[in-house]
């Protein structure tokens, strides 16, 4: 039996509750990771999981020896970082979910800068705007924007995304250009929609002007939970829609979007990075967010400084 196999064997059946999906993101085969903790369990001598038909769950002992593992692998993994030769230049694997507009904008443009200061890491990026579950799929971390749901995540706050309401000439030309906000929940004008991942419902938008507030709906027709969809929709016309500035700068700058109450402002979108709290924060992922931050700062410019 290797014990660091068997250890990660261990941990990773106890987070997700499954030998199966332990196996998935371990790459290897269910009967592989349950012979790894019979043998673990057999030289400790100690009962570690509690197995059931529909679940599996760690015993007290299970808990105790789960803390103590997370721990030295985290210190292992330090340990080997730390070498002279790696010290300057981390290296592994880095599995990281990312918005799919983030993702195509601006994080891959940028990714050749970034291995070229870090050759040694392979990052497998998963592109989507869904609600990741960073343990059962075993992910390092996601970007995520808007106020995060989970509190027991923990989390570094990146960044402040401004944001503007935009529409299509071709859609302002068959409807009419919106005097007011208010305009758009009068059933005249057309919304595009875009999903909450944890309601499934579209999201409402806050504007303020002055000592006014305003929380926006409008009537769609059509709702979308992918940002490039979203974004898609707003150029062919389908509608009105809100925006990061930063994926509306290309479409104004063609002419395929134009601005919307100006004088109004909408509450910034807050931009994170979070990861789970058992993960240990390796060089690698430090240096992965401290990139992203930096990143966010090259390409918002007009961003409010992180609190």
């Amino acid at each position: 039996m290797d014990r660091i196999d068997a250890m990660q064997a261990f941990v990773r059946v106890a987070e997700t509750g499954s030998f199966t999906k332990a196996a998935k993101t371990l790459q290897a085969s269910k009967t592989r990771v349950t012979q790894l903790v019979q043998q673990l369990e057999t030289h400790l001598r100690v009962k570690l999981l509690h197995r059931t038909t529909r679940k599996v769950s760690v015993t007290a002992d299970g808990a105790a020896y789960y803390e103590r593992v997370v721990r030295l692998l985290a210190d292992l993994d330090d340990a080997e970082t730390s070498l002279s030769a790696a010290s300057d230049a981390p290296r592994g694997r880095l599995r990281v979910d990312v918005p799919a507009p983030l993702a195509s904008l601006v994080l891959v443009p940028a990714l050749p800068a970034f291995h070229v200061r870090y050759p040694d890491i392979q990052l497998d990026l998963g592109v989507s705007d869904r609600k990741v579950d960073l343990i059962d799929e075993n992910v390092d971390c996601v970007v995520r924007g808007g106020e995060l749901t989970e509190p027991a995540l923990r989390a570094r706050h990146v960044a402040d995304l401004p944001l503007g309401v935009y529409a299509a000439p071709d859609y302002l030309a068959r409807a009419g250009t919106p005097a007011q906000p208010q305009a758009l929940e009068d059933g005249h004008h057309r919304t595009i929609g875009y999903r909450s991942s944890r309601t499934g419902a579209p999201l409402a938008h806050v504007m303020r002007r002055g000592d006014e507030q305003l929380h926006m709906h409008g009537r769609h027709v059509l709702s979308v939970d992918d940002g490039n969809a979203y974004l898609a929709a707003g150029v062919a016309g389908l509608g009105v829609l809100w925006l990061p500035r930063y994926m509306a700068r290309a479409p104004l700058a063609r002419g395929e979007l134009v601005p919307l109450f100006e004088d109004w402002q909408l509450d910034p979108m807050p931009l994170y990075v979070a990861f789970p709290p058992s993960r240990h924060v390796s060089r690698k992922l430090r240096v992965f967010i401290d990139w992203i931050v930096e990143l966010m700062a090259q390409h918002v410019p007009a961003i409010q400084p992180p609190r």
